[in-house]
């Protein structure tokens, strides 16, 4: 199953020091029933995006809660038996939790298909979204199209091998 996991920059880099993506279990993103029901597709392609999008909705909480991080939202594509990722039955068809699996145990970053990271360009609409979640979750609907705005920008496909550069990091 391809799963897609959030994070930030530093949590990029720390997994590119430790070899690992979390420690397990932890909540990454994938083509779930439910899903596949809300987003009424047969096909994979637009289903994975779907669940990419989902992940990068995540990526931009991370944010909001690590002010520090560079306003750039990351989600790492891997793939992991199937027994390992598993959605919640009983949060299958809350909207907040679209896509939404648990992955049992540390997966490593060698297994990594691709990295997604928004452009440098992004930062700016990242950061007005990352400030506007606590807004948009209480129901404010300037705030929450201050957070669709981050979902204009599509977020930059880069090679595994290409990790160390994202992270600042030679070799």
């Amino acid at each position: 199953m391809r799963v897609y996991v959030p994070l930030t920059l530093p949590g990029l880099a720390e997994a590119y020091k430790t070899g690992e993506l979390g420690a397990g279990p932890f909540v990454a993103y994938a083509v779930t029933p439910a899903l596949r029901e809300w987003y009424l597709s047969d096909d994979i392609e637009e289903l994975e995006y779907a669940a990419l999008n989902r992940a990068a909705l995540a990526a931009l909480r991370l944010l909001a809660a690590e002010p520090e991080a560079p306003r750039r939202r990351v989600v790492v594509a891997v793939d992991v038996p199937d027994r390992d990722a598993s959605a919640d039955p009983d949060r299958g068809l809350d909207p907040a939790a679209l896509g939404e699996v648990r992955v049992s145990g540390a997966v490593a970053l060698a297994k990594a298909a691709s990295v997604h990271v928004d452009a440098d360009d992004a930062e700016a609409d990242v950061r007005a979204a990352a400030e506007a979640l606590p807004a948009a979750d209480g129901g404010d609907d300037d705030a929450q199209f201050v957070v669709d705005g981050a979902e204009d920008h599509e977020l930059l496909w880069f090679a595994t091998q290409e990790i160390p550069n994202l992270v600042g990091r030679e070799g």
